[in-house]
């Protein structure tokens, strides 16, 4: 039996409201406030009191435990540790302990104690009795959901790193890019390569004249598809997923909680402003489960993100200090801690639109669970600082605006970008949530719910982010998505007979002409440019015999209708967001796929065989311009 104090004497606990006046915590206004908020959006009346900043943590779970008299312990986790008979918890998963909200502390004769962070979760009777036969009676102690979080994390805190790292690769290691090529692949790039230079030392000719073949015809297919799949998204630019009357008719009490993931590592200039962002959004406050992902050795990210005071539903969890230091496994230790029925991910310098949140429970409840995440579009607050960041907005545009609403109009594979996709919490833990070891684990993750038999949806409202305003960085960042979508391709194509069953011919497609296409198309770029201004420079006969008239023609659709479409397409980047002034800067995109995205692709392959793992850190708040309100 639960034994709860004094709450078996007596069948009616006291209101929380009444409590917390009667001690002189809050006033009538708060009360009132806090009542009239309840009532317009519903939530418990103790969430929404410290959402509203009435009242502290520790005061709220007092008066809690007052009103389920509980014994409330409030000395810190230290102190529930010096108690605690660890042997006892590790006879339940933390995740069990995480899901029912109860922690078993110690054992006294045939009474065990449990921890518990919600007084009201005391429905597992019967799981707990079958776990702990030996105990008669389970009295209850209550402590703070942050201690609560912070003590799980100290018991099984070998078991969540390891699940956190390791986790997919456990349940699915052919999913997983740990290790990145596989034996076959090895043998295979092998026996190719050995092929390549038995044919240029053997038939030296004919080998340049494939080598050049596969060059030409890769940079066209690739070209090609992107412009397709861009004028199928121009189609649909006047559509609307979801329509603002629909957001008009959600209704604020019905509304379910929603998870915020905000993984941050040596960030502390920005969090203050994503406090100010994430209190800017058209959702309940108290309906907010907002995590701070941080990492044990950066002291100065939790120090600003202490003093930006964000509102009680925050909640700061530190990661242990291991490898990788990667966002994706910080995200699988946050899913772990997780309380809404949907989820996202925004970064530190994330401006996300108001009303982003409705639009996803809009967009998931008009659609089938098959459609597990809804990505929305990332676009620049400061796209005018300079030339890079005019490019990269650009290029942002066309990608978000027309690139993937194409994709999802086709039903092809939608690479998930970093930030601001929006998951069904239960489908995204059944697919093992983020791969550690995929440096573009949004991409990865998007291709494998595909695998999976589930969709990715757009909806249409935009994150403002901070566009890298300097060269390096920039191409630190480049290279790291770069050779995320290589990892990715040599995941997916470790059995590619397997992936075409599991995808279909069309998606499976898609998948290789995209993920795989675009490394190859940038790393092609250069080849393509040197041969011709070889040939424009000296005007040599040298190159003919490797350049039969079909091939020709073949190199000059590329250079001058391949160039001319990069060129159209970030054209018409311009007209959805209305950015007329950088129509010009659409004429340098040979120039930036050359000198930007062929640097970094080749940077990429570099690192895929040295540093396949590395996670090259992308340096924000190095912009001038003050982010939007």
């Amino acid at each position: 039996m639960w034994d709860c104090g004094c709450a078996s004497k007596a069948t009616v606990f006291p209101r929380l409201g009444e409590l917390l006046l009667d001690s002189g915590l809050i006033t009538e206004a708060d009360i009132a406030e806090a009542l009239e908020v309840q009532k317009e959006r519903g939530g418990r009346l103790g969430w929404i009191l410290m959402s509203l900043g009435k009242i502290r943590r520790l005061d709220l779970f007092q008066a809690l435990a007052d009103q389920y008299c509980i014994p409330f312990f409030r000395d810190g986790v230290d102190e529930l540790l010096r108690h605690a008979q660890v042997e006892l918890a590790h006879r339940l998963s933390f995740q069990e302990v995480v899901s029912t909200h109860l922690l078993p502390w110690y054992q006294e004769g045939t009474v065990l104690h449990l921890l518990t962070d919600y007084p009201c979760a005391t429905d597992r009777q019967a799981f707990f009795a079958a776990t702990f036969p030996e105990a008669t009676a389970f009295r209850l102690h209550l402590v703070t959901d942050l201690d609560f979080a912070r003590l799980v994390q100290r018991i099984y805190r070998h078991e969540m790193l390891d699940e956190a790292i390791h986790g997919l690769f456990y349940r699915a290691p052919e999913e997983s890019a740990n290790p990145v090529f596989t034996r076959r692949q090895i043998l295979a790039l092998g026996f190719l390569g050995n092929a390549a230079l038995f044919l240029f030392y053997f038939h030296p000719i004919l080998a340049a004249q494939f080598f050049f073949a596969a060059v030409q015809v890769l940079f066209l297919v690739s070209v090609l598809f992107k412009l397709l799949v861009s004028l199928v998204g121009a189609g649909q630019e006047l559509a609307e997923p979801v329509t603002n009357e629909e957001v008009r008719t959600l209704r604020d009490e019905e509304l379910p909680v929603y998870t915020i993931l905000v993984p941050v590592y040596r960030e502390p200039e920005v969090v203050g402003h994503l406090v100010h962002a994430l209190k800017a959004m058209d959702y309940p406050q108290h309906k907010l489960d907002v995590l701070l992902l941080l990492e044990e050795d950066d002291t100065a990210t939790l120090e600003a993100a202490k003093a930006a005071a964000p509102p009680g539903n925050w909640r700061f969890l530190i990661l242990p200090d291991a490898q990788p230091k990667t966002k994706p496994k910080a995200c699988n230790y946050g899913v772990f801690f997780s309380r809404g029925e949907f989820l996202t991910i925004y970064d530190a310098e994330d401006r996300p639109e108001p009303d982003q949140l409705k639009k996803a429970v809009v967009a998931f409840r008009k659609n089938p669970e098959t459609v597990v995440c809804f990505q929305a579009a990332l676009n620049y607050f400061n796209a005018r600082e300079n030339l890079i960041t005019k490019l990269f907005t650009l290029e942002y545009s066309y990608w978000f605006d027309y690139l993937l609403p194409g994709l999802d109009r086709l039903g092809l594979p939608i690479p998930l970008g970093g930030t601001s996709n929006h998951f069904r919490t239960r489908i995204l833990k059944e697919l093992g949530a983020w791969d550690p070891f995929n440096v573009t684990e949004d991409a990865d993750l998007g291709i494998r719910a595909c695998a999976s038999g589930f969709r990715v949806g757009i909806i249409n409202s935009t994150t403002f982010e901070e566009a890298n305003s300097r060269y390096r960085n920039w191409i630190r960042q480049r290279s790291r998505w770069i050779k995320g979508y290589l990892q990715t391709a040599l995941v997916y194509n470790r059995r590619p007979l397997q992936m075409l069953r599991r995808l279909g011919f069309k998606n499976w497609l898609g998948f290789q002409l995209f993920i795989l296409g675009t490394p190859l198309l940038f790393l092609c770029n250069p080849i393509v440019w040197a041969v011709f201004l070889g040939w424009l420079a000296t005007g040599t006969k040298a190159l003919d015999p490797f350049f039969p008239p079909l091939l020709v023609y073949i190199g000059l659709f590329n250079l001058l209708i391949g160039n001319f479409f990069g060129i159209y397409l970030n054209m018409i980047a311009v007209y959805r967001r209305k950015i007329y002034g950088l129509l010009p800067v659409a004429l340098l995109n040979p120039l930036y796929w050359l000198f930007f995205h062929s640097v970094a692709a080749y940077k990429a392959l570099w690192q895929l065989v040295a540093k396949p793992f590395y996670w090259e850190k992308t340096e924000h708040g190095l912009t001038r311009m003050a982010p939007p309100h």
